[in-house]
């Protein structure tokens, strides 16, 4: 049974909420969910607002006020960002037309990427991605292998979640360090150092999941 849909703006009735401490949905308008995309899609490319700006003959002030919803791009504006950033059109609406996001992968079928940072012996599987909205959510498999090496030196931006699966290691992070084994987590501020400082049953494998704020 579909859920009843709800007024811009309109908070969900209580009675569909879940038991978490998450706030109540807010509607986004079409100018919120567009500069979403836009802004994401040219992080992923590696451009700045300058150089995005210049590709799509448009000022930097303009992309701005794009990418932050503030105003209402027009059809050749967008096409023109699109065609900059080498994407279907279709692509700077899909988060709006298509409601809200689901990010779905088989078993197996997780990208396999290699991360800032990433050191030898460490396999990482994406296993989706949030498609819009101001936080990112990375969903991650990492792998040790047998010829891992120890690294403690990882530091960026949000917080992250680990939950051993198999192996054992302890994991630093700041001056502390925690043993790590099958069923133990972890969720840690990770712009404090940290990182597999004692690598002691291999392979291992966890799942991490990072979250941080779009910029």
């Amino acid at each position: 049974m579909a859920l009843p849909k709800k007024p811009r703006g309109v908070s969900m009735p209580k009675s569909l909420t879940t038991g978490s401490g998450a706030p109540d949905i807010v509607a986004r308008t079409l100018e919120d969910a567009i500069g979403t995309q836009v802004r994401d899609y040219r992080k992923r490319a590696g451009l700045t607002v300058a150089e995005l700006a210049t590709a799509a003959e448009i000022s930097p002030g303009m992309l701005s006020k794009i990418e932050n919803g503030q105003i209402s791009p027009s059809l050749s504006t967008l096409q023109y960002l699109a065609s900059a950033l080498n994407l279907p059109l279709t692509m700077l609406l899909a988060a709006f037309e298509g409601g809200r996001g689901c990010s779905y992968v088989r078993k197996t079928e997780g990208v396999a990427i290699r991360r800032r940072g990433t050191k030898v012996g460490h396999n990482y599987q994406l296993l989706g991605q949030s498609l819009s909205g101001n936080i990112a959510v990375e969903p991650y498999i990492i792998t040790l292998n047998t010829d891992a090496e120890a690294y403690t030196e990882f530091r960026h931006e949000g917080i992250e979640y680990i939950y051993m699966l198999s192996g054992e290691v302890s994991y630093a992070h700041g001056e502390r360090s925690y043993l790590l084994t099958p069923g133990d987590s972890i969720m840690f501020d990770s712009a404090e150092l940290h990182g597999p400082e004692r690598l002691v049953k291999l392979p291992a494998t966890y799942l991490s999941i990072i979250i941080y704020q779009r910029r």
